[in-house]
């Protein structure tokens, strides 16, 4: 019985890490203003991500890595000193 308690608790712990990523991940894409962008269009927002990994696929995966780090992590920067931005204008910078 021991072991059984054991397995739930581990497939507990790990649908909590999933929820918490899958949270996390869609609140990236609220932080880009895709959602208000988009008036919540699920296919134009999945369009978009599937265009980026086909992106991410290419000869240009290094330059497009490079460029959304950079801007992923100057509306991060941006978030940290003034909460207020709106991240989808800095984003587009």
């Amino acid at each position: 019985m021991g072991q059984a308690r054991h397995d739930k608790r581990e497939w507990q712990v790990k649908r909590r890490e999933r929820t918490r990523q899958l949270i996390e991940l869609g609140g990236l894409v609220v932080k880009a203003g895709l959602v208000e962008l988009t008036d919540d269009d699920r296919a134009v927002i999945l369009g978009l991500l599937v265009e980026a990994a086909a992106r991410l696929r290419s000869e240009d995966r290094e330059q497009a890595l490079t460029l959304w780090r950079r801007r992923g992590k100057r509306v991060f920067t941006q978030d940290a000193i003034m909460p207020q931005t709106d991240a989808h204008q800095t984003a587009r910078s």
